[in-house]
């Protein structure tokens, strides 16, 4: 071969080796637009897929409760969920064998019950439990923790889920009021990450077989953060579920793992759940991000994505006691509407009590205002939820610190809840 040969070849193999390089710049150039793109997008809220226009939101049914008061149950079904024994899922079926309605996945029922005392009487007290299934037409299941004494303290086991455990069987008829409460899925598509901590994965569960029922073509996470072994709840049915659904992701996070518990085979990460952990995990796309579990790990989750630039909009969590968790993405802070304006003179009536007292700035809600005073009023959750300490207001105003989950009637007010913004006159 001759010298002009061998430099034509050269020039051939240098002219090819430019062109896969021009090609391999141009397909990482695009693909790090798309996923610039797709950063931009999540920090903005906009909920763009890629290369789709934005997805219809299905507007939500309106937060109107199913019936009136109290209906009465029946437990048909009472089956441990977890290797400790010490979790319990109740179905649910109406005594009078009416329609059954459905609910929002993530809501919950509330529950009155008559637990023994201590003088071996019975007292009546009102409990709220997360729905843990998607709405069935035959049945509504609560998936419930037996709570123990705290260890080391001189405070008594809880006596609700102690009373489900050991006095609630099969043919037990229960008092419940409607399913309700704001935490609740979406219905559009967008990918969405479920985040469940120890017995907070109950409502989570409805939210996803609700999710893989309607809509088994969205992507769905779920991040599910226990001790060890011994703990999680329908671990078989969640890895069922993960095997025959090709866009559902099952990642069990053990805190604590026992010796037996083994990595790959019964959890996939050592550790809680964590920012951190989502953030390796996770592809750039705009989910919607759904969190209950302990107070301290949703606090911690919260306040991460927050800070990894996740909009408020589609940050979603347990609402009972929201309260708590300090939210730093409203770049402007809302004007406080807590209570009366300073050096404001209010005075609350209690027309049945016959009681009329001067309002103090700082002395809590209008339930502990009143049982201060010794005004007797019912009360439950005396966290907005239940709606046991629902009051009609005769006249004046009141201020809510939250949006309760329970929606008072027009003319109402959860005292737990409020406090007054004018003098007031209720009926107590």
């Amino acid at each position: 071969m001759d010298d002009d040969s061998t430099v034509t070849s050269l020039s051939l193999l240098l002219w090819i080796t430019l062109g896969i390089v021009l090609q391999v710049t141009l397909w990482l150039g695009i693909g790090f637009s798309r996923h610039r793109q797709a950063y931009r997008t999540l920090k903005s809220g906009v909920l763009v897929a890629d290369g789709q226009s934005p997805p219809v939101e299905i507007s939500e049914p309106a937060l109107v409760a199913a019936w009136s008061g109290y209906r009465s149950f029946r437990v048909e079904r009472k089956v441990v969920e977890d290797t400790a024994q010490t979790v319990c899922s109740f179905y649910l079926v109406p005594e009078d064998g009416q329609h059954l309605p459905a609910f929002l996945p993530g809501q919950f029922l509330t529950f009155r019950l008559d637990v023994p005392a201590a003088d071996g009487t019975t007292e009546q007290i009102i409990r709220c439990y997360s729905l843990s299934d998607a709405p069935r037409p035959d049945y509504y299941r609560v998936t419930i923790k037996r709570v123990p004494a705290p260890a080391g303290s001189a405070l008594p086991p809880g006596r609700s889920s102690n009373h489900f455990h050991d006095h609630v069987e099969v043919g037990s008829v229960l008092q419940v009021r409607a399913p309700g409460g704001h935490f609740h899925i979406d219905r559009s598509d967008s990918p969405v990450v479920l985040i469940g901590g120890g017995v907070g994965i109950t409502p989570i569960l409805s939210m996803l077989n609700w999710c893989l029922a309607e809509q088994p073509g969205r992507e769905v996470w779920l991040f599910y953060g226990v001790r060890n072994g011994l703990e999680p709840v329908m671990k078989g049915q969640l890895e069922a579920l993960s095997a025959a659904h090709s866009h559902f992701y099952l990642k069990l996070c053990f805190g604590d793992p026992l010796p037996e518990d083994q990595a790959d085979r019964d959890y996939q990460y050592r550790g809680f759940v964590s920012v951190d952990l989502l953030r390796i995990k996770l592809p750039l796309k705009p989910y919607h991000f759904y969190i209950c579990g302990p107070m301290p790990m949703m606090a911690s989750l919260v306040n991460g994505l927050e800070d990894w630039g996740v909009p408020d909009a589609y940050i979603h969590f347990e609402a009972f006691g929201p309260a708590s968790i300090k939210r730093r993405a409203t770049a402007v802070p809302p004007t406080p509407t807590f209570g009366p304006a300073a050096g404001t003179d209010i005075t609350v009536t209690f027309a049945k009590s016959g009681k009329q007292l001067a309002w103090t700035p700082g002395t809590g809600s209008l339930l502990e205002f009143a049982e201060a005073n010794g005004v007797k009023v019912e009360s439950g959750c005396r966290a907005g939820g239940c709606g046991s300490c629902q009051t009609p207001i005769k006249s004046g105003e009141v201020s809510y610190q939250q949006a309760p989950d329970f929606d008072p009637e027009p003319g109402n007010c959860l005292l737990c809840v409020c406090t007054p913004k004018t003098s007031l006159t209720l009926e107590a």
